[in-house]
């Protein structure tokens, strides 16, 4: 196959919607606005920038508008739109029939008030790590994690911010997660490998995150627990319990929304069909602007890759390497990282990021002597801390649609994102848990064709 010509041109769409969607929002914040970065919706502020696509991209027209719909239609697009729908409305249903109120409380009974932000994160990575999937995680525990910080009077903000890092470091880790698997078949290794190779890594950053969340957790307010009927907890406990077993995100939401309108019916006499249909069309309407902004977004980043915006990217960081005078570990898994890395911001899908990335990290991999289990654990890494940063990624903007909270007020609370991010970068930096013995290709490619 021809080699795509990158160009630099194709990810100028991309980067005027982020120029509309932050820059006005900095521009209405400066001028004491409330709700400075929803007075532009994201949907809207990134039309000027699929128009500028379809004006840069060549082409006739008909091919264009296919091109931006198969990105719109992707199945990763299409799944992460119905785990918002489901997400909307199993939030909307338990929250109608005090599920919500019931299971806080009984929560606030039974931890202790300086362990709330700590328990939240690592509840929120138990889950994510059992179920693979950082938007089921978040969708379940985001509106716990705001009732907590509600009543325990602690920041709204760092409360989801937690829920965020447990959920990428489940995402990261777990062994059934979609990222996990694009890093292991294009690298070549087997999962449990790159799962060693990542502990090393996400144990640290997340015992500094669980630490940072301790010195915060002092609520700001005396909690007291409430009495309330226990069983209106069950969906949660339900849909807790089959995130562990490793059920299907979207059977799992599904179980949840049928289990709330059942217990509501059971125990709320003037909760009726009715208004269980009611509530779940109105979780379906909170969860409209983040849909079409998934799709939107996954429409414009296929035209930006068909294009050669992508493999623009890819040609930079490849020379960088290749200019590097000496064939050093540090630079080769620098330049995994960093490729990983902005794959992500320009696809704001951290899968999608890594089976971009993939096919040339493992050639610098082999260009270095890198062993494909630490370059498939740096993949995950560096597309995962990105994802759990991007105010216009999957899982802010859901956690935000969730809390009623700006995309740009929660990426500076994802602390487990910039410590894993950090302890990643010094990892590399000091050369550590490096393999003692270079991996030749023939090594490599024995270890692949095993699997």
């Amino acid at each position: 196959m021809e080699k795509q010509t990158g160009s630099f041109i194709a990810l100028l769409p991309i980067l005027l919607f982020l120029g509309i969607f932050i820059g006005s929002g900095v521009y209405y914040h400066q001028q004491a606005v409330d709700f400075a970065f929803y007075q532009i919706k994201a949907p809207v502020a990134i039309l000027p920038a699929i128009i500028l696509a379809f004006i840069l991209a060549k082409g006739k027209t008909s091919g264009k508008i296919e091109t931006f719909v198969k990105g719109v239609g992707d199945q990763n697009i299409i799944l992460m739109c119905l785990v918002f729908l489901l997400a909307g409305a199993f939030a909307s249903v338990t929250k109608s029939i005090g599920g919500v109120d019931a299971t806080v409380n009984i929560g606030l009974s039974l931890i202790p008030a300086s362990l709330l932000l700590p328990g939240i994160f690592i509840i929120s990575a138990f889950i994510a790590t059992a179920m693979g999937t950082s938007m089921g995680t978040i969708a379940a525990v985001a509106p716990l994690a705001l009732q907590v910080a509600i009543s325990a009077g602690l920041p709204e903000a760092v409360c989801i911010g937690a829920v965020i890092g447990g959920a990428m470091f489940g995402d990261n880790l777990s062994v059934i997660s979609d990222t996990t698997i694009a890093a292991t078949r294009t690298q070549g290794c087997d999962l449990k490998d790159k799962f060693r190779e990542n502990i090393k890594i996400a144990a640290p950053a997340a015992v500094l995150t669980i630490i940072l969340l301790f010195v915060m957790g002092e609520p700001g307010q005396a909690i007291e627990a409430k009495l309330v009927n226990g069983w209106l907890a069950l969906p949660y406990l339900i849909v807790l319990v089959l995130a562990v077993m490793g059920l299907n995100v979207l059977a799992v939401l599904m179980a949840g929304i049928a289990v709330s309108g059942i217990m509501g019916m059971l125990i709320k006499p003037d909760y009726g069909l009715e208004t269980f249909s009611k509530n779940i069309y109105a979780g379906y309407e909170g969860m409209l602007e983040i849909m079409v902004l998934s799709m939107l977004i996954g429409g414009l980043a296929m035209i930006m890759k068909q294009q050669g915006g992508m493999q623009w990217i890819i040609d930079k960081i490849t020379r960088l390497g290749q200019n590097t005078s000496k064939k050093s570990q540090k630079a080769g898994e620098a330049s995994i990282g960093l490729l990983a890395a902005i794959s992500g911001v320009f696809t704001a899908n951290n899968t999608i990021a890594i089976i971009i990335a993939g096919g040339v990290a493992k050639d610098v991999s082999l260009h270095y002597g890198i062993s494909n289990k630490r370059s498939a654990s740096l993949l995950d890494i560096f597309a995962c801390v990105v994802q759990g940063l991007l105010p216009y990624g999957a899982q802010i903007l859901l956690a935000g649609s969730i809390a009623g909270l700006s995309p740009l007020a929660l990426v500076g609370n994802v602390y487990y994102c910039w410590a894993l991010g950090g302890v990643a970068i010094l990892v590399i930096g000091l050369g550590l848990f490096s393999s003692k013995k270079a991996v030749t290709q023939s090594e490599v490619l024995k270890e692949q064709s095993a699997l």
